[in-house]
């Protein structure tokens, strides 16, 4: 087993958002994603296949959802749980200081 930081190898320049697969299995992915100053475009909705659990671990951040229209500002510590099929974007980061985020990406079907 190897020990690795959520914190390691962020490069000092992000000209874009930064996607790190850390773990994936046929049940679950789980990614680190660094954004500074990225957003997507107004017209850009992630419409997923399966729930999304998300911290933010630092920095700052606003999440747009399309219906019910509105927006969630993100602090480090915030975390939420997007259902699948929720159509969301990223309206903001914070563009000075790294936000860096935890996705948990899943389907969860129960046991019948």
């Amino acid at each position: 087993m190897e020990v690795n930081s959520i914190l390691a190898d962020i490069p000092q320049e992000l000209p874009n958002e930064l996607f790190g697969l850390l773990f994936k299995n046929k049940h679950i992915k789980i990614e680190r994603i660094v954004s500074k100053g990225q957003c997507d475009a107004k017209d850009q909705w992630y419409d997923q296949e399966g729930d999304e659990w998300v911290i933010l671990l630092q920095g700052a951040a606003i999440l747009e959802f399309l219906e019910p229209a509105e927006k969630k500002s993100l602090a480090a510590g915030d975390y939420l749980l997007i259902p699948a099929h929720v159509k969301h974007r990223v309206d903001w980061t914070h563009p000075e200081k790294e936000s860096i985020w935890l996705a948990i990406h899943f389907i969860y079907t129960q046991a019948t």
